[in-house]
């Protein structure tokens, strides 16, 4: 790791920042690419092409003009470039609000190079002329006929009028153009070729009539000297400050390479989810919050019913995983571990706060570093900078262990006290993970990832498997050292009724032991990918066996080389729909802004014929070869999952999620200008094809929703059910959590609840606690700017029936204490020792 000096950082990210203001060569636009290589300072500050800012000009002025007069031209909008041939005061803005400077040369007119003085609305550039200005340059010539002017959902600028035609593999709409254009379905009026990645293409001039000319002008005096507008020279699209792409959407290598590195640092968490809102409270109530009272059987607080008896009840909490840039890298890795609420000893805890069964944490951590996590430290494997966390979703119960996806290429599990098995691969250098989502009952962990070598996007396969906890995958008599310390791995017991075999692949209990990676599938016309969801449409309650009061069927139906016991997985057995058969997932490229849907039914139907087919048990030669189970796709290829199709939108996608199950399969991409877009997803049990993949509907929620979280449950509809029907959203422009719900066809929905509290400064991220047993309905925020986890309690706290000497009974419970017209109250808050920007809570076995 390079150490920098503080003037030398300075000077490195200055000089960036003005990289990014510039109109041609190969400036990266993220203006950081010096912290990750080897470039001196001398060399960082060369300014190139850069416009140059007059000395004796105020530097920046965000100033809040009445309106501009008629002495002010606009010389170009938002995202263009343009050229000034001597010192100009130039405005940036609209409305009433402006960013001034004085520069001269190439200007990219965009926020990289003003900032931005007026967010989420269309900015444009304006000089000021004391008469006229030059006369205009004749207008380059048209491109020439069959010239790529963009791919679909990007822009691009014509000088002249051109005819342009629009789709693919002969199908096109024709549309005259001038100016700025949208290579878009909106802008040509339609698709002409569904469900197939489009493109733009010049077919040659305009046929137009020539004006007659202008009578020659009467002599006149000179004009008062005036700025004039340098004619434009061809360049390469403008970059953009902060992204991986420039202005007409094309890849810039050097910035792709730079941001790598800091997609968990604080440019990272910019580029991937944008800027912290303002922070103004007019109108936003502060809820009610209940004071703390001491719990006397182990440390902690609770807030919620009482006296504390000596039974401890139907015990259980929720715990969460928290990814956060720490403060202090070496003090702390980025992942711990918080308490999110607690049914105990006839209380209840709904303030976030460290987990008591960690206290005595063998780092001294307490939780606030991840156990797990602090194991690959000690062993060398990360030092942090988590990207991305991750678990299954769904039924209570099931998804016992989260997912880190760290920046080094590492993914391995976080554990609970009960949950701890220590499963990790590790990627290669050039493969840096973005996001990462596991299906529905652990069967594989997808991990999207930036190809720094290849220069592309790509989705990295991971087979998974559970076990009893802290049991080795591969000697089921246990006594093997663990590599932790003096610990050595326990014998193959029953834990939860998990298999009693490694069979990755197969539904378990999500307590992962056994990681593979299969191999990668390619994104065509997707370089930079930021997020992945995924869903096989399988209820997780379907791997229960009624004969066994609702066990998991793992131990009961092991070992599969039992032929008896594999036969009823296949036909008209027992257990033949008991396991998913398909599966699709959903990659969303910020930067790019488009959508890839995968099917994996290829890969679930491979492995399910090995397990239940009426071949050998190959399954049993268990390793991390190619030809040792299970296969990579380098040697068994068939089994690779494929690109369904690929879409493109017409704003940036900032989040994503799907249904779990169920008889409406949905995908709900969020995008930056506050709107919520509904796909189908066809019958996912049984396989998605293209023509399933359509856009159903949009939702309006706040702006810049940032997150996505399964909704667990709804304290007035009794009646949906809220995993399939529902979503929380946090809109973290507008600094607000919204439920969205949808109708019964799942193609269109509204905003049903929405909290607001003074208290949440940069809600970057939202997640819903379980509720087993007694009902609890709390979730979580994240706090980016604010660096805290804050709870809210949005209905009745009810405990199971358990007598009038306990509290909170049925049916009404504890209520909340509501603020004004919101019914919520405020649970508590943790205080972080970073930002956290990502959270994934469940149920603690």
């Amino acid at each position: 790791m390079k150490v920098f000096d503080k003037s030398a950082l300075l000077l490195f990210v200055a000089a960036g920042a003005l990289a990014g203001c510039g109109g041609g060569g190969n400036s990266s636009g993220g203006g950081f690419a010096a912290l990750g290589s080897d470039t001196s300072p001398t060399a960082a500050s060369s300014t190139g092409d850069v416009p140059a800012e007059s000395s004796t000009a105020t530097k920046e002025n965000a100033a809040a003009l009445s309106k501009l007069d008629s002495s002010w031209t606009k010389v170009a909008n938002e995202g263009q470039a343009f050229n000034l041939a001597s010192a100009t005061v130039v405005q940036y803005g609209a409305n009433d609000t402006y960013a001034s400077k004085s520069l001269s040369g190439s200007v990219n007119c965009g926020n990289g190079t003003f900032g931005d003085p007026l967010p989420y609305v269309a900015k444009a550039c304006y000089v000021q002329t004391a008469t006229s200005l030059a006369p205009a340059p004749a207008p380059a010539p048209a491109p020439a006929a069959g010239t790529l002017l963009a791919n679909e959902g990007s822009s691009f600028t014509l000088a002249s009028a051109t005819l342009v035609q629009y789709g693919a593999n002969g199908k096109w709409a024709q549309k005259t153009v001038s100016g700025n254009a949208n290579c878009t379905n909106e802008f040509f009026g339609g698709d002409p070729a569904p469900f197939v990645v489009k493109a733009c293409y010049s077919l040659g001039s305009a046929t137009a009539t020539a004006p007659a000319p202008a009578p020659a002008p009467a002599p006149a005096p000179a004009p008062a000297p005036a700025p004039v507008l340098a004619a434009p020279a061809p360049a390469p699209a403008p970059a953009v400050a902060g992204d991986v792409v420039d202005s007409a959407g094309n890849l810039q290598a050097d910035a792709y390479r730079a941001m790598a590195p800091l997609l968990a640092k604080a440019e990272g968490i910019a580029y991937r989810y944008g800027n912290a809102p303002g922070v103004d409270n007019s109108g936003i109530p502060t809820l009610f919050k209940r004071g703390d009272q001491t719990m006397s059987y182990h440390a902690g607080t609770w807030q919620v019913g009482g006296p504390v008896l000596a039974d401890a009840g139907l015990y259980s909490t929720n715990q969460a995983h928290v990814g956060f840039v720490a403060d202090n890298p070496a003090v702390r890795m980025g992942v711990g571990d918080l308490q999110i609420s607690a049914i105990d000893h006839n209380t209840f805890s709904q303030a976030p706060q460290l987990p008591w069964q960690e206290a005595a944490a063998w780092d001294g951590s307490a939780g606030r570093t991840n156990y797990n996590v602090s194991t690959y430290k000690d062993a060398g494997l990360t030092t942090g900078d988590p990207v991305a966390v991750a678990r299954c979703g769904g039924r209570t119960g099931f998804c016992a262990t989260s997912l880190v996806a760290f920046n080094n290429g590492l993914i391995g599990t976080a554990g609970s006290n009960t949950a701890n098995n220590r499963g990790s691969v590790k990627l290669p250098a050039n493969k840096v993970p973005t996001g990462i989502a596991v299906t529905n009952t652990s069967e594989y962990a997808l991990v999207t990832v930036w190809d720094t070598t290849a220069l592309k996007g790509q989705v990295a396969v991971i087979s998974l498997a559970g076990l009893c906890n802290n049991c080795d995958p591969y000697n089921p008599n246990g006594g093997t050292p663990t590599g932790i310390r003096s610990g050595t791995y326990d014998r193959w017991y029953d834990w939860w009724h998990e298999w009693m075999g490694v069979y990755p692949g197969l539904p378990n209990m999500g307590n992962t032991a056994f990681m593979k990676v299969l191999g990668y599938i390619d994104l065509p016309g997707m370089n930079a990918p930021t997020e992945i969801a995924v869903t096989t449409g399988f209820d997780q309650f379907q791997t229960a066996l009624p004969e066994k009061g609702g066990e998991f069927m793992g131990q009961t139906y092991s070992p599969l080389t039992d032929p008896s016991k594999r036969a009823t997985f296949s036909g008209s057995g027992s257990n033949a729909n008991r396991y998913a058969k398909a599966g699709v997932a959903v990659v969303i490229s910020k930067s790019e802004k488009k959508a890839a849907f995968i099917d994996l039914k290829p890969l679930f139907s491979y492995v399910n014929n090995v397990y239940f087919g009426t071949g050998p048990t190959e399954f049993t030669n268990l390793g991390q070869a190619d030809n040792q189970w299970p296969y990579t796709f380098a040697y068994k290829p068939q089994q690779t999952p494929t690109v369904i199709s690929t879409v493109s939108l017409d704003n940036k996608p900032t989040a994503v999620r799907t249904t779990l199950f169920g008889n409406v399969h949905r995908a709900w991409i969020a995008t930056e200008e506050g709107s919520l877009r509904i796909y189908g997803l066809g019958n996912v049990p049984t396989g998605t094809t293209a023509a399933d993949v359509v856009e159903k509907g949009r939702v309006v929620v706040g702006k810049n929703p940032t997150s996505l979280a399964i909704s667990k449950i709804d304290p007035e509809n009794k009646t949906i059910e809220p995993l399939n029907q529902q979503v929380l959203v946090a809109s973290r422009g507008d600094r607000k959590i919204q439920w969205v719900r949808f109708g019964s066809d799942g193609n269109s929905g509204s905003v049903v609840r929405t909290l607001q509290d003074s208290r949440i400064i940069d809600p970057i991220a939202v997640e819903d606690a379980d509720n087993f047993a007694s009902d609890n309905m709390v979730l979580s925020v994240a706090d980016y700017t604010g660096k805290a986890v804050s709870n809210y309690r949005y209905g009745p706290v009810i405990f199971a029936s358990r007598g009038g000497s306990w509290a909170c009974q049925p049916p009404g419970g504890c209520p909340v204490q509501g603020t004004g017209s919101m019914n919520m109250e405020f649970g508590g808050t943790y205080a972080m020792e970073g930002r956290p920007f990502t959270l994934r809570t469940a149920n603690v076995p």
